[in-house]
């Protein structure tokens, strides 16, 4: 039986998100109101998360109706993050209602019990915000965790079955460290993948950033609207998610992360998208009315075919990242040969690329004003260039694609290209 080919066209009610989210965008979000917050002490917009979560549903648009959510698809989570990437949006959408969102329902799927779905409740509301504690640059291939570890609470068992996964719901204590984590510092709750000393054991661990132990330092970001931060916990008491003992349950877990990675890879080749999409448009607009030697300056031949080629691998960006959210809303899941796996990879190769040269042009054709702090365009280069990096690098989507698709590199050489 084969696949149905994905549809890159976008529905009538995927189209009407976007007008809402566009529109709140427009009146909330304008480029003044951006460079204004990431000057100030708190870079993420709180008013505009809540509007966006409660008036418009996209903190919950992947939950499951019956949590509360929209039951939305991937898909969906794309528009909106098309929308955000066009607005550099300040907000932790793709960190709280994808990243942890994903982590969440893969638990619960694996067995999570009560604390996944009571999590995803609260998420679905605006209620809370979540972030999974890992580095912003870890990618689905090689997820990169900080050495966290975790013994058992009072009145907990420390988390495990006889092998393979089990419920979670046991409190623990968690220790260690993890750098570079995204949206850490305006979530409630971190999502921590923690082992075990000296045993074959892991699990997926709730802790609450106002937990005793918890410190969240912020640190220097190139993407003053996505901040990162270290997340330090010492004996920090947290609530186990998911976990498993012996080699296939240690596995899952892991899994289930490195799930969360690819899903959020995936879907953010449509921020991608909508950034390089701003860039072009904001771009062309420019050239027309800047006047030089008295004609516009996008009269200019060489323009024109820089502005014609930035088009074009545009067009291919879009159908990569709508190929790669069509993919995942099939209910696909990234890992091994699949197809979610393969248009993921093909994404990212191709769509982080195309941001930051679209970002670069922006910046380049805009003359001086493209170099001013009050233009945004420095903004979208920033975000680009961040983007480039999250989740995997280009070069190391390149080499899994190689290796999906058993086309290896020529003479054994790995193909990586930053």
């Amino acid at each position: 039986m084969t696949t149905p080919p994905v549809s890159l066209l976008y529905t009538e009610v995927e189209e009407e998100l976007r007008a809402a989210v566009r529109s709140l965008l427009a009146d909330t979000c304008p480029h003044s109101a951006v460079l204004a917050r990431i000057e100030s002490a708190t870079p993420y917009d709180g008013d505009l998360w809540k509007a966006l979560a409660r008036d418009i549903g996209a903190a919950g648009l992947l939950v499951p109706e019956e949590l509360g959510g929209a039951g939305a698809s991937a898909r969906e989570a794309a528009v909106v993050l098309e929308e955000l990437g066009r607005a550099v949006a300040p907000v932790p959408f793709l960190t709280s209602a994808v990243l942890a969102t994903r982590a969440l329902l893969a638990a619960r799927t694996a067995g999570g019990g009560e604390v996944a779905d009571d999590l995803l409740e609260r998420l679905a509301s605006g209620e809370i915000t979540a972030a999974l504690a890992v580095s912003f640059a870890a990618s689905p291939y090689r997820p990169a965790g900080g050495e966290v570890t975790f013994e058992p609470g009072d009145g907990s068992d420390g988390g495990g079955s006889d092998g393979g996964g089990s419920d979670g719901g046991g409190e623990v204590v968690v220790s260690g460290r993890v750098t570079g984590v995204a949206g850490a510092d305006v979530a409630d709750v971190l999502l921590v993948h923690a082992r075990v000393p000296g045993m074959d054991a892991s699990a997926l661990i709730a802790v609450g950033t106002r937990e005793q132990g918890v410190q969240i330092t912020p640190v220097t970001s190139l993407d003053l609207t996505r901040p990162v931060a270290m997340v330090s916990l010492g004996s920090a008491r947290g609530r186990v998610v998911a976990r498993g003992e012996g080699p296939d349950g240690a596995d899952l877990v892991a899994s289930i992360v490195r799930d969360a990675l690819a899903f959020g890879a995936g879907l953010l080749a449509s921020e991608q998208l909508g950034l390089a999409e701003w860039c072009l448009t904001a771009t062309v607009e420019y050239v027309k009315e800047r006047k030089q030697f008295a004609r516009p300056v996008g009269s200019f031949q060489a323009l024109k075919h820089r502005l014609a080629d930035l088009w074009l691998e545009i067009g291919g960006a879009r159908a990569a990242a709508r190929n790669a959210a069509g993919a995942l809303a099939a209910g696909d899941l990234p890992g091994g040969a699949s197809g979610a796996s393969v248009a993921v990879a093909v994404a990212q190769a191709h769509c982080g690329d195309v941001a930051v040269h679209a970002a670069e042009e922006c910046v380049q054709l805009h003359g001086g004003i493209g170099m001013t702090w009050e233009h945004p365009a420095h903004l979208y280069l920033k975000r680009a260039k961040a983007d480039q990096i999250a989740f995997g690098a280009p070069g190391e989507h390149r080499n899994a694609l190689a290796r999906l698709v058993d086309v290896p590199a020529p003479l054994g050489e790995p193909i990586s290209r930053t």
